[in-house]
């Protein structure tokens, strides 16, 4: 599969796109034109430049406004295009992208556009350039991508075909499966855009918000198999439209990109494995290894300069320690199948306080070949003889993910600490899920990362009103919900307000005696206020005795159609804090309902830590 990417999905000047583009691997760029406008380089430096970074340049764009307009008007766009044919020349662009009429069309006459567009293909002839036509979705009057495949039929000219665009085919809700009717040789281009299901106008949508595939809700890999039945070989681009990308590092935009369409074509592969045969493909692309999602958290590991407190806090909720790493700064803390490996921040860089974690798989290099084949960087454990081989690769954020070998109950690393504690009774069975704060940078990154190099599927994102703004959390997990990775969207421009939602939630089947027992190793919970039971009182039907129980010990609770959930949490240590929970006859969500609660009680507490009045 050739890819590309359109240099408006990148932040900098266009030499430094073409860098970016070219580090991440993609083939080829398409040229949005204000970017050549606003360049010092000639038309033939950027050609050179193209050249010697090992790209092709794809397609010129955008050229507006041309057909449904009146003998006067359509003189003056056939002078404009000319212009830009010639300058495609000095380029060496080939293909050029024409979007449907939005603003000076008269008529919406396909008879008159596609006369418009063979007047405009006898002018590219000349030049030995092609015009590429695309229905916006906010067209005037060509809005749908059938309308403008049956305006460049009309038109029957051999330098007019079609651009095809994701984004407006399916925010209008249009299926593609129409696409298999068109003729590949006129099919000239296409872009790949995914987006968040959003309700609001289109334009609006289209200009900001729009993702890289996987990062959205578009079924991209259908919209893709009925591509590749066609017999289309051409390029593959990415054109997004986002405000994040457009202020963040052009190389790991790119990278992700680069990431996105490698996945992209795992779920072609696939899709085109379910669905009937059309015409021969051409394309060349290939799945993914194959890899079972983790069977579980093999550990979370922290980094922190609070290490005394975090063990006071392991060891109230009942995690011993088996000391210290033999040969690694580090320590180890379990209690059933959780571990916590805790150690201090790398003197020579920043990571998150949940700096790394650690998968059960079947297959470790397997899962290593995937997850290098998606784009992500290896990270090299330092082993001393004896120790157990893990292998990893770094996420967006700068954590860290390693995969071991399923070894059935205890991993074989662990015997690299100390001699395991002496047995007691243990109420933490496992890691329930994880919450991982992303920067706003690195938000939609880490979901496509982790779906895709785990395996994982996406739930619905919810938004939780949190007392510095709004807190956006997309849940990924695997089908058996063994593995659940939440990942929170800091609030933008919160500072230092803002509570970091990045915990570790350990699952428990009697969540009130580990309370308790907590209580009586000295543990503080998070204090819940008396407000928050009143309207649970009223919400829900509970029993007297719980309720006051779970008063008393700062439990909260939740209820769906399955069953209940029972969980509390610790008071915020540095940028994290910990979570317990209970999930009673099938619940499997997260208790929603509370985490406004739950946010707003940290922000509360860590105001009164400070000494705020009215905290």
């Amino acid at each position: 599969m050739r890819t590309s990417i359109a240099t408006v999905c990148l932040s900098g000047t266009l030499d430094q796109k073409l860098l970016a583009a070219s580090a991440a691997g993609f083939d080829g760029v398409e040229i949005f034109e204000p970017d050549l406008i606003a360049s010092p380089l000639s038309p033939e430096h950027i050609r050179a430049r193209a050249a010697e970074l090992g790209l092709t340049l794809d397609l010129y764009q955008p050229f507006r406004d041309f057909e449904g307009v009146g003998p006067e008007l359509l003189e003056q766009n056939l002078r404009r295009a000319e212009a830009k044919f010639a300058l495609m020349n000095r380029l060496g662009i080939q293909t050029m992208l024409l979007c449907s009429n939005v603003a000076t069309a008269r008529s919406g006459d396909e008879q008159l556009a596609a006369a418009q567009l063979r007047q405009l293909g006898d002018v590219a002839q000349r030049f030995s350039v092609r015009i590429a036509y695309e229905a916006l979705a906010w067209g005037r009057f060509v809005d749908g991508y059938e309308t403008a495949a049956r305006i460049v039929r009309l038109a029957d000219h051999p330098a007019v075909g079609l651009c095809l665009d994701s984004f407006h085919i399916l925010s209008k809700g249009h299926s593609p499966e129409a696409i298999e009717t068109i003729p590949a040789d006129k099919i000239f281009f296409v872009q790949l855009a995914d987006a968040p299901l959003l309700t609001m106008d289109v334009l609006s949508w289209s200009r900001h918000h729009r993702l890289f595939p996987g990062e959205g809700g578009f079924d991209l890999g259908t919209f893709m198999a009925h591509l590749i039945r066609t017999g289309y070989d051409g390029p593959v681009s990415l054109e997004i439209f986002n405000d994040t990308f457009r202020q963040t590092d052009p190389v790991a935009t790119a990278i992700d990109g680069r990431r996105s369409l490698r996945w992209l074509e795992h779920e072609a592969a696939a899709a085109l494995g379910r669905g009937a045969g059309g015409r021969a493909a051409r394309m060349s692309i290939s799945a993914l290894p194959g890899v079972e999602p983790p069977t579980d958290v093999n550990y979370v590991e922290l980094r922190t300069t609070a290490l005394p407190e975090l063990r006071r806090l392991l060891g109230q909720l009942g995690f011993r320690s088996h000391g210290a790493h033999r040969t690694k700064p580090v320590e180890l803390w379990s209690q059933g199948a959780a571990r916590v490996v805790l150690g201090a921040p790398d003197s020579d860089r920043t990571r998150p306080t949940v700096a790394g974690l650690g998968f059960s798989v079947r297959d470790p290099a397997s899962a290593l070949r995937r997850a290098e084949q998606l784009f992500a960087p290896p990270v090299p454990r330092q082993e001393a003889t004896g120790d157990e081989r893990l292998v990893g690769v770094g996420s967006p954020d700068g954590s860290e993910v390693f995969f071991g070998a399923d070894d059935g109950d205890e991993p074989r690393w662990v015997g690299e600490f100390g001699p395991r504690p002496d047995s007691a009774p243990e109420l933490i069975e496992r890691v329930d899920h994880i919450n991982l704060a992303q920067p706003w940078q690195h938000f939609d990154a880490a979901v496509l990362f982790y779906l895709s190099v785990l395996d994982l599927h996406a739930e619905p994102s919810v938004e939780v009103a949190a007392p510095v703004g709004l807190v956006r959390s997309q849940v990924l997990r695997s089908d058996d919900g063994i593995i659940r990775l939440a990942l929170n969207l800091v609030p933008s421009g919160a500072g230092d307000e803002a509570i970091l939602p990045q915990h570790i939630a350990f699952a428990t089947s009697d969540v009130l005696a580990l309370a308790r027992r907590a209580r009586e190793r000295g543990f503080t919970p998070l204090d819940i206020p008396a407000n928050y039971y009143d309207d649970i009182a009223a919400r829900y039907l509970i029993e007297p005795g719980l309720l006051t129980e779970l008063r008393e010990l700062n439990v909260m609770y939740d209820r769906d159609e399955s069953g209940e959930f029972l969980h509390f949490y610790t008071h915020p240590i540095g940028t994290v804090f910990l979570e317990v929970v209970e999930r009673r006859h099938g619940y499997a969500g997260y208790g929603a309902l509370n985490a406004p609660v739950r946010l707003a009680a940290q922000y509360q507490h860590r105001r009164a830590a400070r000494g705020e009045v009215g905290a």
